[in-house]
């Protein structure tokens, strides 16, 4: 810890900087809670996804024996772009799923089977769950960077700069009252004297 000045004026900026922390620290802890509710919200939407994602592939479990032909679904699905806008919960820049473009891909009605269209669709169903699934674990990891970085914060108000601050406050007062006292008592005592020569 720096060795502070036992001066009037550090005083002032010691008083200064205890309303500033003050002032600062219930802000900390309100984004603290937003970004602990927005991650327990971004969780719960996940969950929500995966629930219907799983729906999807347990409904398509009665087709697997037909998926077991050798056609490949794979090159028939190609995705041309993920669109996410930009959101912003607590000062923090999030991702937000929009929606997902597949390309068209010509394939020969005639010569596939006819499960080929419900298959495509499902499979670019789970493509778009999946896709938002993974925006929404990168919201999570990006609000929980930040709540990290807001927890230190915190910790550190709370911790350490308002105790510290309080502490030197109070030394500088010890300081100057002892000041004060002595400047007194040397008043006294050259009233004395000076009493005593007249």
């Amino acid at each position: 810890m720096a060795t502070i000045k036992l001066t009037k004026n550090e005083l002032k900026s010691q008083k200064d900087a205890l309303k500033r922390f003050q002032r600062y620290l219930p802000t900390l802890i309100l984004k603290k809670q937003q970004l602990q509710m927005v991650i327990r919200q971004v969780e719960m939407k996940i969950s929500e996804v995966e629930e219907q994602r799983n729906k999807l592939y347990n409904s398509l479990q009665v087709w697997i024996a037909v998926y077991g032909e050798s056609i490949d679904l794979i090159p028939l699905i190609k995705i041309a772009s993920i669109v996410k806008d930009m959101g912003n919960i607590a000062g923090v820049d999030i991702p937000v799923f929009r929606e997902l473009f597949f390309k068209r891909v010509e394939y020969d009605l005639y010569n596939t089977p006819l499960w080929i269209d419900k298959g495509l669709y499902a499979l670019k169903s789970m493509a778009v769950f999946d896709a938002e699934i993974e925006v929404l674990r990168e919201q999570i990891r990006l609000l929980s960077d930040e709540l990290r970085i807001t927890t230190q914060r915190v910790n550190l108000f709370e911790k350490v700069k308002i105790p510290d601050t309080k502490e030197n406050i109070r030394k500088i007062q010890i300081y100057l009252g002892d000041q004060q006292t002595a400047a007194v008592v040397r008043g006294k005592m050259a009233k004395n004297k000076i009493v005593k020569v007249s």
